[in-house]
């Protein structure tokens, strides 16, 4: 391909300044494959793409191995980057538009039961990284946050007096969350310490031991080593609580419609994939405690 196709898929990034930069980097991995391919079938602009050179491409890349979800976060992409050569008038059509991926089971998340999410929680330490630590812990786990959220939350966005949280999501979309009581005691314990860590920055709520806004791999890191110390048996990582926030929720409310506003969910079918962790449980809880599925066991076990 020429260096200007090269130089629309930069241009096309730069439109993405929204989007966080784990996601801007997925969008050029995904059309750097795409140019690669086009390069080994001789095609020299993206306006020489058609649906059926687009078909093959996904089941070459099916062929490889590659997941249906993998697949469908590809064509995500490159329906998106020809939506802007749409625009900026470099082709007269997308032919990305109309095309299915293989489909794959979907895997259920993983989640804490409510009695290791305590576990976990139960912090008695009081220097100021596990103050902090305890902070992030149970604000992520009392408001289902992302990774992403809890890194970019300022102190200016916790309402103490109502106890409710504005967080800017997927999008730079923004919502509200109430806080639970134990996150808003944890947090006010992490502020009065806060000092005592010399701040780079005055606004982000959150900051390492150095003063600066706090990293995902060191909240990552944090997370991984409070399990292994409150003797939690499985690997944990943030998402999990945020797994665990909703699965959680759905049990005793069963509102979903409240889960996906609590979540930020654009799409109600993404939320609802903690529907079947709750048929999960409950059909857990019915062959350990309905007298036929325990007669069953037991004659199976004989």
């Amino acid at each position: 391909m020429h260096s200007s196709e090269t130089q629309l898929v930069s241009s096309f990034k730069e439109t993405l300044h929204y989007l966080s930069k784990h996601t801007r980097d997925a969008y050029q991995r995904d059309l750097n494959y795409l140019q690669m391919y086009c390069v080994k079938q001789g095609i020299k602009k993206w306006s020489d793409l058609n649906g059926q050179k687009l078909r093959d491409f996904i089941s070459c890349r099916h062929r490889k191995g590659i997941s249906g979800r993998s697949l469908q976060r590809n064509l995500s992409s490159i329906r998106a980057f020809y939506r802007y050569l749409l625009k900026t008038g470099e082709v007269s059509t997308n032919p990305a538009i109309g095309i299915i991926t293989p489909k794959t089971a979907r895997k259920l998340p993983k989640l804490l039961d409510v009695d290791q999410t305590c576990q976990l929680l139960e912090i008695k330490e009081n220097d100021v990284l596990a103050i902090r630590d305890k902070a992030i812990l149970e604000l992520i786990y009392s408001s289902g946050l992302r990774l992403a959220e809890i890194i970019s939350l300022d102190i200016d966005d916790i309402d103490f007096s109502d106890r409710v949280l504005t967080v800017t999501g997927k999008g730079k979309k923004t919502r509200s969350i109430p806080i639970g009581k134990y996150a808003i005691q944890a947090i006010d314990d992490w502020l009065k310490n806060r000092q005592v860590l010399t701040s780079n920055n005055k606004k982000a709520l959150f900051i390492s031991n150095r003063g600066n806004r706090i990293s995902p791999r060191s909240i990552q890191q944090r997370v991984k080593k409070w399990a292994i110390k409150q003797g939690l048996s499985t690997h944990v990582y943030p998402h999990m609580l945020r797994h665990s926030f909703a699965s959680h929720i759905l049990e005793s409310s069963g509102d979903l419609r409240a889960i996906q506003e609590l979540l930020g969910h654009a799409d109600i079918s993404t939320t609802q994939i903690y529907t079947h962790l709750d048929f999960q449980h409950l059909a857990q809880v019915y062959d350990e405690t309905h007298p036929r599925a325990h007669r069953k066991n037991q004659i199976k076990d004989k």
